[in-house]
């Protein structure tokens, strides 16, 4: 049986008396995409850059493709960082030279309507451009794995579809790839989540296996304004979805009891949370 494309065994990072990274154990296997969800500071980038051995763990064990992680290594897997890893002051055309000639590779190809931002230099680009070029760029050697720190923040929803487009495709041909994302819509196309808070692990699945048992409050009135203001004033944690109130852990009589004392006529119940709700239960109201 084939090791992982990258494993973590109850790894730690210490950054003097600060623990950023406590305990984590996690794995990605070929053709699966794991979703790294967590609040900013929650430990998920120095867990990565611990994968690519870019950071060294202060106790645990890090292998990547079966071996430590080394420049061998990160040569057979795509890495988006946060910041992109292009140059600023080069055109689109000359860091896809620069990363094929890195690789030893035929330069990356951009999607046909990106085509015109070639001569362009990246730092006059818009956000979400660059980080679709930096995508592309990641897959221009056909990596075995992606590792992709938020790919799709400042990406228009239609960009953002492609780029999930092209996650999964990589995935059907074999690659696996570790994403981190604050789109929770997004992380339900992953394969498994793990969750990250404080530096540890709080949850680990699919997203019914994270969702669970857990249940919420849901509310429909006519006059949603005035039962909004009677839950809110009643100190229950309630959130508009559209003119849909929801409350996360709220025990039905009681919020049946505080609609009735306003004098809202409404329709209650309880239904199956969300991975946004339990997300933010997960990691203690953060996000």
């Amino acid at each position: 049986m084939s090791p992982p494309l990258a494993q973590a065994v109850e790894v730690v990072k210490r950054f003097g008396a600060m623990t950023a990274v406590d305990c984590v154990t996690l794995s990605i296997e070929q053709g699966e995409v794991v979703g790294l969800l967590g609040a900013n500071g929650a430990g998920k980038t120095t867990l990565i850059r611990m994968l690519l051995g870019l950071v060294r763990a202060s106790a645990g064990q890090v292998t990547i493709f079966g071996r430590v992680p080394s420049r061998a290594t990160r040569r057979r897997l795509g890495y988006v960082p946060q910041t992109l890893g292009l140059y600023d002051d080069l055109t689109v055309e000359e860091n896809l030279a620069f990363a094929a000639a890195a690789f030893g590779t035929q330069r990356a190809a951009l999607p046909p309507e990106l085509d015109p931002t070639r001569k362009q230099l990246v730092r006059d680009l818009p956000l979400g451009i660059q980080r679709r070029i930096a995508f592309a760029q990641a897959l221009g050697h056909e990596p075995e794995l992606l590792v992709l720190d938020e790919p799709t923040s400042g990406v228009d929803p239609l960009g953002r579809a492609r780029l999930w487009d092209s996650i999964r495709q990589a995935a059907e041909h074999g690659s696996g790839a570790l994403v981190t994302t604050h789109h929770l819509a997004e992380a339900e196309q992953c394969d498994r989540l793990v969750v990250m808070a404080g530096g540890r692990v709080t949850a680990a699945g699919t997203t019914s296996e994270i969702v669970g048992t857990a249940r919420a409050v849901l509310v429909r009135a006519d006059r949603w304004e005035e039962a909004f203001g009677a839950l809110d004033r009643a100190g229950l944690p309630v959130a508009l979805i559209g003119r849909t109130l929801r409350l996360p852990r709220a025990p039905l009589a009681e919020v049946r009891e505080i609609l009735d004392a306003a004098g809202v006529d409404a329709y209650a119940d309880v239904v199956p949370a969300t991975l946004e709700e339990s997300f933010v239960e997960l990691t203690g109201g953060r996000s």
